[in-house]
């Protein structure tokens, strides 16, 4: 236990800032194979280490009661002055005392053991400074020397220092819980289909791909996967932050980790060990947890410096109590340990790392991926973002956006009339205007119509669903402006002949997304500018633009033209975010402050990209800059109170109200301190995704 205890301490020194919350979500990612994920490993590792602080703790709290029976100051302070005493006491008080002081504060002086190693004093440093200074003097008091012992002080803040710890790291266990959720999420077994159709249960670390698995209803599914038999519903919440189930049939991609629902699906594994996409997710997230983040610096910087304030500060204060206060040494060495024990950069210590633990756990846990900390942290200060049009904004499908009437038809009989010929066609427009429609007719007599469309008998009517081209043809003229004006949108136009007459026509264009309306709308309400880049012609990008409410728009712009855009925007001033699919749009992603790749799906290896968002959803690119401004503003909240609080803790501890009768003890002092370290930890956890 002490060996777990020693790897707490090294990760508390100042050149790191580090803390056991990267450890807890992380560590295991060294031993991958998802089958390892499981929350065994680190996380009982932390656990010991919890359990360790909070047995010394309660040992060292028992052994204190005598401790504070047996000081004589503490019996004059209760009126039992000479009713406990026996002859020997001082002695069995210096035994009591040397157990907590080295059971009890083994933790702090094993840190600064590490700490000193690496030539990082701090916190543990201060601390066990400040108790041994104590022990040390009383220890030389109760052999002989002249003064005042200070064993109940020493008891006292060595239980207070074990009970913030043990709090603090009880906190820091919550900070990266979705991560351990996400561990959890692999079942341990799964159900193998034999070649001759047998089922046989094996150890997931067993599956291979190519291997075939049958997953029942409200089963995990074991591995990343193609559905092969059977269709269900699968609910991917914890791994994509999608909430409704999402539907499988033969041919869907299923994640591994997700929870299959109502139906009997047997899959054919496709990734396995650290190919997963739950592999990937944690790989990445341990990556942003690890990447420098630039507020850590500063955090790294002013925890050093208040180490050295508070070591020459304690000095100081020693000096001035005793030199020009003509104070005992007893008296000025209280105030000493005080200052050095009130001004451990504990909380500083922890001001960044723990929101960073939790923003990443957070943004995960919502299929949003931080692959690179510095990046995330620019994303405060986007003031443009540039996206990819096709699939992104849009769904990367035809589908209708109109439809005009010229006859006594109803829009939805229309289209119905239309499918119902086009539902025997491969076309992509074809599809897109079956997909639109909600139901078809049987056709009689279908044809195609080389390269002008098709035609068939729906209802006893003759049906044609054909291009401007074949209207053309036929010296079919027709004068509306509505169709002129969906023409002028770069849309393609096909028209609906019923029975020999021009019914009405049909635009199609690439299906804009939903809340793609609502992400721009919101993003400019945060002040960024909204701008699209597209390979389309100008009319498509236009009516695009317009319908979005864009800032502004790049039409007929090719792949390798894409990261100039982006530099052309950045040479106006602004700092830039990319967003794109990640297919064509690597060197623009590259070439932008924050590349964020968007749909990326079980794919999350998109190389160029700082960000990566499961979903094709414009939502998550505002919900990421909100995190990156919700998770700058705690960190500054957090750096404020830890440095802010020493600020005004100091002098107290020092003694300057003295004169008003206001004087800090140790315990007091540890006890400030603790609350401070809690406060920052609560603090983070407060940070939520909107």
């Amino acid at each position: 236990m002490q060996e777990h205890q020693h790897n707490h301490s090294e990760h508390k020194t100042q050149s790191e800032m580090s803390h056991p919350g990267h450890e807890m979500s992380m560590e295991k990612m060294d031993h991958m194979g998802h089958e390892e994920h499981r929350a065994g490993g680190h996380h009982d590792h932390h656990a010991h280490m919890v359990a360790d602080f909070r047995r010394r703790f309660w040992v060292s709290l028992v052994v204190t009661i005598p401790i504070l029976a047996l000081s004589p100051l503490v019996q004059r302070f209760l009126g039992l002055a000479g009713v406990i005493s026996f002859p020997g006491d001082i002695y069995l008080l210096f035994v009591l005392s040397s157990f907590v002081f080295f059971y009890g504060g083994y933790p702090f002086l094993k840190g600064m053991f590490g700490e000193l190693t690496k030539a990082t004093p701090g916190m543990m440093t201060l601390i066990a400074i400040a108790i041994s200074t104590a022990y040390i003097y009383s220890t030389v008091v109760v052999f002989g020397l002249k003064g005042k012992v200070f064993f109940w002080e020493l008891a006292t803040l060595i239980d207070i220092m074990l009970l913030g710890h043990w709090i603090e790291m009880r906190s820091v266990m919550g900070a990266s819980r979705a991560l351990e959720e996400l561990a959890r999420l692999m079942p341990s077994e799964a159900h193998r289909v034999m070649p001759d159709g047998t089922v046989v249960d094996v150890s997931v670390s067993e599956l291979k791909t190519g291997d075939r698995v049958l997953v029942k209803p409200g089963e995990k599914i074991p591995a990343d996967g193609r559905v092969v038999e059977g269709q269900t519903s699968v609910n991917e919440a914890m791994l994509t932050g999608e909430s409704r189930p999402v539907p499988k049939k033969t041919g869907s991609k299923v994640i591994g980790g997700a929870i299959n629902g109502e139906g009997s699906i047997v899959i054919e594994i496709e990734k396995t060990g650290r190919d997963s996409f739950l592999s990937q997710v944690i790989d990445l997230v341990k990556q942003a947890q690890e990447s420098k983040s630039r507020t850590q610096d500063l955090a790294n910087r002013a925890a050093f410096y208040l180490t050295i304030i508070a070591l020459s500060g304690g000095a100081l204060t020693l000096f001035v109590w005793l030199a020009i206060m003509q104070k005992d040494f007893a008296f000025a060495l209280e105030r000493t340990v005080t200052v050095m024990v009130i001004t451990c950069p504990h909380a500083l210590g922890l001001a960044v790392p723990l929101v960073v633990a939790v923003s990443t756990a957070l943004a995960a846990k919502n299929g949003l991926l931080i692959r690179n900390r510095a990046a995330f942290e620019r994303g405060r200060n986007i003031q443009a973002i540039i996206f990819d049009k096709t699939g992104t904004l849009t769904e990367g499908r035809f589908g209708v956006t109109d439809i005009i009437t010229l006859k006594e038809f109803q829009e939805d009989e229309l289209l119905t009339y239309a499918a119902s010929v086009e539902a025997h066609s491969e076309h992509p427009i074809a599809r897109g205007i079956v997909e639109t429609a909600k139901e078809t007719y049987p056709v009689e007599g279908f044809r195609a119509i080389p390269g002008k469309g098709a035609e068939g008998r729906v209802n006893g009517r003759h049906v044609m669903v054909v291009s401007p081209g074949y209207l053309r043809e036929k010296g079919l003229k027709i004068n509306d402006s509505r169709i002129e004006e969906i023409s002028s949108q770069g849309k393609t136009v096909v028209f609906i002949l019923i029975d020999g007459e021009i019914a009405g026509a049909v635009g199609l264009a690439d299906i804009i997304r939903p809340e793609s309306k609502e992400a721009i709308s919101r993003l400019k309400q945060m002040g960024i500018k909204c701008m699209m880049l597209t390979g389309d012609n100008r009319q498509v990008a236009r009516w695009v633009s317009e319908e979005l409410a864009l800032d502004d728009y790049f039409a007929e712009v090719l792949p390798h033209e894409k990261a100039e855009k982006v530099k052309e925007v950045q040479s106006r001033g602004l700092v830039v975010a990319m967003t794109g699919d990640g297919v064509n749009d690597a060197p623009a992603l590259a070439q932008a402050d924050v590349g964020i790749a968007i749909g990326a799906g079980t794919d999350v290896a998109v190389e160029t990209a700082d960000i990566i968002l499961v979903r094709s959803n414009p939502l998550d690119v505002f919900a990421i800059i909100g995190l990156a401004r919700a998770t700058y503003r705690k960190m500054i909240q957090n750096l404020a109170w830890a440095t802010g609080y020493n600020t005004f803790a100091i002098p107290l501890a020092a003694g300057v109200l003295y004169k008003y009768g206001v004087l800090l003890s140790p315990a007091m002092g540890a006890v400030l301190m603790s609350l401070s370290t809690v406060i920052v930890a609560i603090n983070a956890r407060f940070l939520k995704l909107r």
